[in-house]
């Protein structure tokens, strides 16, 4: 019988060099780094083609999925993640109604945004969680404030209805720094803060998987920061709230179980791809100055939402093609859960049609596409593996130059923080004014003709933030890339 022959033995090795020497006679002269090296907004210089060779060198590429630094992700058999819709919680019955119908189309993870604080007591649980099987789904409530009356509600509910403790998923979205950060100050001290959430983090310790720290780094996404600043100063940030807990007496290992980071998730496709397994590695090596190696609490919790700087009032059903490619990278990135926002939520109220059209968005990759099949779907590739290590060495660097400040908390008391953003920011507003980053149908392609859509609320298309006399720190600024464009279009609409 014949030996049969690899196919590939048919053909003769390419080097690198015989790549250059093509590609250099198809230039025809011209420079190679002016032609098709390009920067990214980090001022990461990426090549046009990779190779074997680009990704000997790094030292976690021969890791597995589930094992430290879980840069391929914590899930070993499979690239499974919740789907998550938030309702705002105003009318507690209509909102029970809601999530039991929502339920039924796809959605597996819930997020109560409560708008009022005070409304928060037992009876008004009882009714949210009517008929909701909280231990098969994740439950998450977003309140400011009230957060040990929720933990309480939740914990006489799961032990009437008989449900053992480690069937709950979820989080209290508890983020002190968060809010102090966005609104320059808390309504108590600091100090006051990190004691209550600590107290709130231990007793929830009851509840092994039910989060008490929902660190919202989306908010430096939406604040202009690239992707290296998002992810050092979250970071950072989780390091903050390792250190005060810590202090506070809790052990690194119950502290690090009760952090959930939220990132959000913009259009660079690859590098979004990246951040998330930049994200777990940097997070491993941040613990592992705390505890063990092999502790269960070492694995980054991530939540995704779709960025909101790059959507836009005109031409909005573009949006959902924005979303579109941020479900993807995050879910091609690893993520736990994920947000996609509906494609009009920058300019009113969604309603059933964009809500339907979000939830569908990420159906689709999972039931159509099989994007849950496969854990660390960007293994192996040359490009990916390559940006992974450009964005953690980079983020690693400003994360230790924000510790030698003392942490985070003093990175935004002395305005660091605030003034990377800013700068980043003002120049991501230039390179959109002279379109080198690139908004379709706002600054590339716009329909003159085009009226701004029915319904819009003002309050969403251009958020204020009030200025206030008493504030800790200066707050940072959030705000959409398009902003100025839509400014000038409606008043010239009107």
């Amino acid at each position: 019988m014949a030996k049969k022959k690899k196919l590939f033995d048919q053909f003769p090795p390419v080097t690198t060099k015989d790549w250059m020497d093509k590609i250099n006679a198809d230039l025809k002269g011209a420079d190679f780094n002016n032609k098709l090296v390009w920067k990214t907004n980090e001022g990461f210089e990426v090549k046009p083609f990779y190779r074997m060779e680009d990704i000997e060198n790094l030292i976690y590429i021969n890791t597995l999925p589930g094992e430290f630094p879980y840069i391929r992700g914590t899930k070993i058999r499979n690239n499974n993640w919740c789907v998550r819709q938030n309702i705002e919680v105003s009318d507690y019955s209509e909102a029970n109604r809601k999530a039991l119908t929502i339920l039924m189309k796809g959605i597996d993870s819930l997020g109560f945004i409560i708008t009022d604080p005070e409304s928060v007591n037992e009876k008004n649980f009882n009714l949210l969680l009517k008929d909701i099987h909280i231990e098969i789904i994740e439950v998450n409530f977003l309140c400011n404030g009230k957060a040990k009356e929720i933990l309480e509600y939740i914990t006489k509910i799961s032990s009437g209805r008989g449900l053992n403790p480690q069937d709950i998923h979820g989080a209290i979205e508890a983020d002190p720094i968060g809010r102090l950060m966005v609104n320059g100050k808390l309504c108590v001290t600091i100090e006051s803060g990190f004691d209550y959430l600590a107290s709130l983090t231990e007793s929830s310790s009851v509840f092994p998987n039910l989060r008490s720290i929902h660190l919202k780094a989306s908010n430096f996404n939406n604040a202009g920061a690239d992707i290296v600043q998002e992810l050092a100063f979250g970071i950072s940030m989780g390091n903050e709230y390792l250190s005060q807990l810590t202090d506070r007496g809790l052990s690194a290992d119950i502290a690090a179980s009760k952090v959930r980071f939220s990132f959000g998730i913009g259009s660079n496709y690859f590098s979004e791809i990246a951040k998330l397994r930049a994200a777990r590695l940097l997070w491993s090596v941040v613990q592992k100055g705390y505890q063990k190696a092999d502790s269960i609490s070492m694995k980054m919790d991530i939540h995704c939402v779709t960025s909101e700087w790059n959507k836009t009032v005109f031409d909005p059903f573009v949006n959902m093609l924005r979303t579109q490619t941020e479900a993807m990278s995050a879910i091609l990135g690893g993520t736990d859960s994920l947000t996609v926002e509906p494609f009009d939520i920058v300019l009113r109220q969604p309603g059933e049609f964009s809500e339907r059209i979000a939830r569908n968005q990420q159906l689709i990759l999972k039931e159509e596409a099989y994007f849950d099949k496969v854990a660390d779907p960007a293994a192996g590739s040359y490009y990916i593996e390559n940006l992974t290590n450009l964005i953690a060495d980079n983020a690693w660097k400003l994360f230790l130059k924000i510790e030698d400040m003392g942490g985070f908390l003093a990175a935004l008391k002395s305005g660091f923080i605030q003034k990377e953003l800013s700068e980043s920011a003002d120049k991501r507003k230039v390179d959109i004014a002279n379109g080198k980053e690139i908004l379709l149908g706002t600054n590339r392609f716009p329909d003159i003709n085009e009226k701004a859509p029915s319904a819009i609320e003002l309050s969403r298309v251009f958020k204020t933030q009030e200025r206030e006399s008493d504030l800790l720190i200066e707050p940072i600024r959030l705000f959409r890339g398009s902003e100025e464009y839509e400014r000038l279009r409606l008043i010239t609409d009107n």
